[in-house]
């Protein structure tokens, strides 16, 4: 065993042998991969071996469909099987809303180049037979749905990584990492001491633990699983080919062709979590006890769905855990806090998701920044907030929601509510109907009178209407007030903050009392950031951004942090409100002595407000007049309390996130991870007119920036009004032009203000004209849309600026 490497990669199943090939695939050849016992021990070797594309994250479907392909890259790379069955796989549809969901997949899979189609009962019939079709409305069929041997491909992995020069070292025992001062890792184990450059946890079912040796929680939870493998049935092996993958959503179930029998799984309802107090270092090839009782009610449903099942006997009970994250993704990247220490955990759908969680990491590692958007899978979207207390009972929960419907607007109830600011009492009273993010309660909307304080998961228009509407029209008419809690926040001070933030921000850096827009981007020009700055002093300013990526944003902003600047993050420390609407001034007024007359649009100053010290900025994204207005959180109560006593002498309401979003579509602003994310760049979102070209900076990002000002997009950002039923554009729906799909929909929703169906998308530059006609897909139907360029609401910004 060599004593010094470059990557030291922990666990010996799917994924850290996934990623250790990938490593070397992408030309790091001095890495290793050290195993407690042999390869695959833990939860990979008794894994039902299935794998498929569809998944809600578009970027999350297309690692799963590079993971299918590159097994058979991989058998001939390394002369090994992987015992391949490409067999395709049919899911199920016995409501409407399943169906709803598996044309809103099949929709996305149509500009993703995925090949999959909507199937009838009676064609589901043909194709998989074993299935009772009653009460099926229809499926959706995979061509690339199927399984293969899960020790025959983890040994294909770690083959081909040692055929380009990987060592793996097994039977050997990590009992502690501890970080050297240059920032690599003493890996200490029963067999000596290895130095390594970078540190990859991938130990599975013993990453809780792994993880705490260098001092980090990392959010996950094994889960008991159980799945059954039956005797012979002559119903299979006597077909000429091998029976399809049938995933049963309704009855909870996945089921596929084993030899000459079946198998099938469970995700039931009384599922247990398995090693609450922690993973025992002696588990490895074991199995759990049997425990029939648990899905008794799940075979029952089974034996309906699949009669052949109730005549064949039982060969074999597979019984053993896996691990969960508190939605079910698996945890990628550099853990937040800790240098050249990376995440590869978490990975419950190993042989979907593994060859896309080492490509995705390698990438990290050696290129700096992934191909693609992963923050569906970055370990950074969970923050320091989390705790095993958490954790636990969402993972039940996702479990128990593996096969549910996941609809666009759901709000999971499980460690809820857990963050909350000081105002959650006064809106809760307020009627607010409460979402989640980044583990803090925020507002929706606010219920009146007899209306039901729960929003109905949908994919078309919801029980929020109403109220969302309601709303609207008091920013619109009147003025508007919600919390600014919800947006991630950092100040910035030292003599070296200014320079700074002109080489981390591509946009100008204000002068004091100002506020300015920036994009934040990658080595490679792509969006990592979309973010206010404000000037309090030549030393001091205030970032605002996404609240739910504030530990994707810190990690970044810390990497590149110059000697003498000094980052805070205090997104939960200041806090305060959003007022909007052409009142909005009027309150402001009378609520402090400064001169709010004065202010113009993009200023930034400091008054007091009632009793608070503030600070105050003259921008609003609900695109109208408006201000921001910050403070102590311990002072938020005393700041409320003095806005809505004059707000009522204006029409003041509370409004929450569904009104925001459906204001904000009046002027076609982005958001954050649907318009800006790290999939796409400034210049194809119009990002770019904020960036400043102009300073003699080499801001990071420039020369990519500056290719394509020069080069110009393939792609742009256009908005559509769409001739909608009722349902509105959500995100990936494909735009047909000219009989092609040639787009596709970054986000979308309801205008209130104008009653007009709005979608924001990218499709080919060469098109982008005012007028064009072009047909959205949602949910199976062609809807017509025009492009329109003219904002809905104060086109001149004349009351944004006014």
């Amino acid at each position: 065993m060599k004593t010094h490497t470059r990557v030291c990669v922990i666990g010996g199943g799917v994924v850290g042998a996934s990623v250790l090939y990938h490593l070397t695939k992408l030309g790091w050849t001095d890495v290793m991969l050290v195993e407690r016992s042999e390869l695959t021990s833990g939860s990979t070797w008794h894994a039902a071996g299935g794998f498929h594309t569809l998944n809600g994250d578009t970027n999350m479907a297309a690692l799963q469909g590079y993971t299918i392909r590159l097994y058979k890259e991989l058998e001939e790379l390394t002369g090994m099987s992987c015992g391949l069955h490409h067999v395709g796989g049919v899911t199920l549809a016995d409501t409407p809303e399943r169906m709803d969901m598996l044309k809103a997949e099949r929709a996305k899979h149509r500009y993703m180049g995925l090949e999959t189609e909507i199937l009838s009962p009676e064609e589901i019939a043909k194709i998989a037979p074993v299935t009772n079709v009653e009460g099926v409305l229809g499926g959706l069929y995979d061509p690339l749905d199927g399984h293969l041997d899960p020790s025959g491909t983890t040994h294909a992995y770690a083959k081909g990584a040692r055929m380009n020069g990987a060592e793996v070292v097994l039977h050997t025992k990590v009992e502690e990492t501890n970080p050297r001062p240059d920032g690599s890792w003493e890996v200490v184990t029963d067999k000596g001491t290895i130095i390594a450059e970078h540190l990859v946890n991938a130990a599975g079912l013993w990453a809780r633990e792994v993880g705490a040796m260098a001092g980090v929680y990392l959010p996950l939870h094994p889960m008991e699983h159980q799945y059954l493998v039956t005797d012979d049935i002559p119903s299979i092996y006597e077909r000429d080919a091998e029976h399809p993958h049938v995933m049963d959503p309704g009855g909870e179930s996945y089921l596929r062709q084993e030899g000459r029998g079946l198998c099938i799984g469970f995700y039931e309802q009384t599922c247990k979590p398995w090693a609450v107090g922690g993973t025992p270092w002696e588990f490895g090839h074991e199995l759990l006890p049997d425990d029939i009782d648990k899905i008794e009610e799940s075979i029952e449903f089974a034996y309906k769905r699949f009669p052949v099942l109730a005549d064949a006997g039982v060969k074999n009970i597979i019984h053993g855990p896996f691990t969960f994250a508190p939605d079910g993704n698996p945890l990628v990247g550099p853990v937040p806090g800790l240098s050249n220490y990376w995440s590869a955990c978490g990975v419950m759908a190993g042989f979907s998701q593994g060859g896309g969680v080492g490509l995705t990491l390698a990438q990290w590692m050696i290129e700096g920044e992934p191909a693609r958007d992963v923050f569906a899978m970055d370990i950074a979207r969970f923050g320091k907030w989390i705790t095993p207390g958490y954790t636990l009972p969402k993972v039940v929960e996702n479990y128990q929601n593996r096969f549910s419907v996941s609809y666009p607007n759901e709000e999971l109830p499980a460690a809820r509510p857990f963050q909350t600011t000081p105002m959650y009492d006064i809106w809760d009273s307020m009627g607010a109907v409460w979402g989640q993010q980044f583990g803090l309660e925020v507002p929706n909307y606010f219920a009146e009178g007899d209306e039901p304080r729960y929003e109905t998961p949908s994919f078309r228009r919801s029980n929020a209407w109403n109220a969302t509407r309601r709303e609207v029209k008091a920013v619109r008419e009147a003025v508007g007030i919600n919390e600014v809690q919800n947006f991630g926040k950092f100040r910035v001070t030292g003599e070296g903050a200014r320079a700074w933030l002109d080489r981390v921000m591509a946009g100008r850096m204000p002068k004091p009392g100002r506020l300015s827009l920036t994009p934040m981007l990658s080595p490679r020009g792509r969006l990592i950031g979309d973010f206010t700055v404000s000037c309090l002093s030549e030393a001091e300013f205030q970032l605002t951004a996404s609240y739910g990526s504030q530990a994707f944003h810190e990690r970044w902003l810390r990497r590149n942090l110059d000697d003498g600047v000094t980052l805070e993050n205090i997104s939960d420390r200041r806090t305060g409100f959003q007022i909007a609407g052409p009142k909005a001034r009027d309150v402001l007024a009378a609520v402090t002595h400064a001169d709010v007359a004065s202010m113009k649009f993009l200023d930034v100053q400091r008054m007091t407000i009632g009793m608070c010290d503030c600070i105050v900025q003259r921008v609003s994204y609900t695109g109208d007049l408006g201000y921001e207005i910050y403070t102590d959180a311990m002072s938020q109560r005393a700041l409320f309390h003095d806005l809505w006593a004059e707000g009522q002498n204006h029409g003041m309401r509370p409004f929450g996130m569904r009104a925001m979003m459906s204001l904000r579509l009046d002027k076609f602003f982005g958001s954050w991870l649907s318009e800006y994310s790290p999939d796409y760049t400034a210049a194809e979102t119009g990002l770019d007119r904020f960036i400043s070209f102009k300073k003699n900076v080499d801001f990071i990002g420039r020369s990519a920036a500056e290719v394509e000002r020069k080069n110009g997009t393939a792609r742009t950002l256009v908005a559509f009004e769409v001739d909608a039923d009722d349902a509105d554009v959500v995100a990936y729906e494909p735009v047909w032009i000219d009989g092609e799909v040639k787009g596709f929909c970054t986000s979308g929703g309801y205008s209130h203000y104008t009653d007009k169906s709005i979608a924001l998308a990218l499709i080919p530059t060469e098109h982008a004209k005012d007028g064009l006609a072009v047909e959205i897909e949602i949910l199976g139907d062609m809807r017509p849309a025009t492009l329109i360029s003219t904002p809905l609401f104060d086109p001149e910004g004349a009351r944004m600026r006014g």
